[in-house]
Parts: structure tokens; sequence; C-alpha cells
């Protein structure tokens, strides 16, 4: 079995509803030049490694449909293809669509930042329509979500099986260190997202305690 991944234009669509209305307009579209071009470097750097380190389930360049780019991986390979899409994909403008999730991960209103989501590895920036989608969604067997800035300056949370947060940020000091609980997933979402837009608007209606250890 294999993992489908799939590049469209920044801006094409914002909800599953438009992906598949954007992907169904490319069909009979003659292969855009940046899609052409991304399938291209996937392809070469795959027939660089042996055939047992294979990233691609088939060539990408079979996947390029309009200005779109289908890409087929191994379920081993699901993390490495999605930093290549994100690395080849976002300086030429283009979203990261999963089909499996129906996650889209746009760049347009991105804030970047080093994100480790528990269940689904890295990613190379935030958006609140993503932030808004994952953290109700956290769950075994890893249920936490970290956003890192510069060193020792990230926010993180973890969702227990109750369903409660605990949800900690540091600004790069140990005397910048703060923890607090929420039940209610909106409440960390936007704590995540104003964290990592600069607006703090929000945390002082929580009651943070400083870290210590």
């Amino acid at each position: 079995m294999s993992y489908d991944l799939v590049l469209l234009p920044s801006g094409a669509a914002t909800s599953p509803a438009e992906v598949d209305a954007y992907l169904t307009a490319q069909d009979g579209r003659p292969a855009g030049d940046a899609a052409t071009e991304i399938a291209a470097e996937l392809d070469e750097r795959n027939a660089e490694l042996p055939e047992a380190d294979s990233f691609l389930g088939a060539p990408a360049a079979d996947g390029v449909l309009g200005d779109a780019l289908f890409v087929s991986t191994p379920y081993d390979a699901i993390g490495h293809v999605r930093s290549l899409l994100f690395e080849l994909g976002t300086p030429r403008g283009y979203a990261v669509w999963d089909p499996q999730l129906a996650w889209l991960a746009d760049p347009a209103g991105s804030t970047p930042a080093a994100v480790t989501h528990g269940g689904a590895g890295e990613f190379p920036y935030l958006t609140k329509q993503l932030v808004e989608l994952w953290i109700p969604e956290l769950g075994q067997p890893g249920p936490y979500l970290i956003a890192e800035t510069g060193d020792q300056v990230y926010i993180q949370t973890y969702r227990h099986p109750d369903g409660h947060y605990d949800i900690e940020y540091r600004e790069g000091s140990a005397d910048k260190h703060f923890a607090a609980t929420a039940n209610d997933s909106r409440i960390v979402a936007d704590l995540i997202w104003g964290w990592a837009t600069g607006d703090r608007s929000g945390f002082a209606a929580v009651d943070w305690q400083r870290l210590t250890f």
C-alpha cells in the first residue's frame, strides 16, 4: 500500500471540497512548469538511491496534473517525502494537501516555526487552520504538539486521555518558562496561534505558573 500527498498552488483552495474541485478542474490541462520541475527533482533524488531505499511508489512525473502534483510514497517514507514537498514546493508557492487526513498546509497566512506533531512528524510553519484542526485531534501514540522559533523559545501542549491539556511556553530562559492546564481545545489552539504570531492578548485569561526545576 502507498500513501498519497498532493502539491497544489497556494491559495487555490481552503477546504477539502475546494481542493477536490480544484484538482478535478486540473484534469486535462497541460502540465505546469513548476509541477513538472518539482516532479523531475523528486525523480532525480529517488534515482540516486538504492531500490530498497526508494521513497516513491511511482514516478513523480506520472503524477503531474495541470499545476498540481500527486506523489505516491511507501508508508515508511511519508515524513521524508512530506519534508521534500515542503522544501521544493514552498519556495515555488505551493501548498501540501494530505487527502488521507484532510490536512491542507498552505504557506499563505502562515508563520514560520519548527513544528513537531507527535503523530505526524515535522512541519516548517504553522497556520491558524492547521492549529485549530490539530489540537482537538491530538491522540496516542504522540498526543503533543511543539512549535519552536528559536533556541529555547517554544510553546508546546500535551493532550491527556481524559481530554485535558498541559500547555507550556518558554521565552529563552528558565525565568521565562510557564505552564498551565486547559480543558477546551479552542483555548489551547488560540494560545498556540497567538504565541506563534506574537499576539499575547489571550494569555492574561490563563492561570500561568512559572516552572522551576
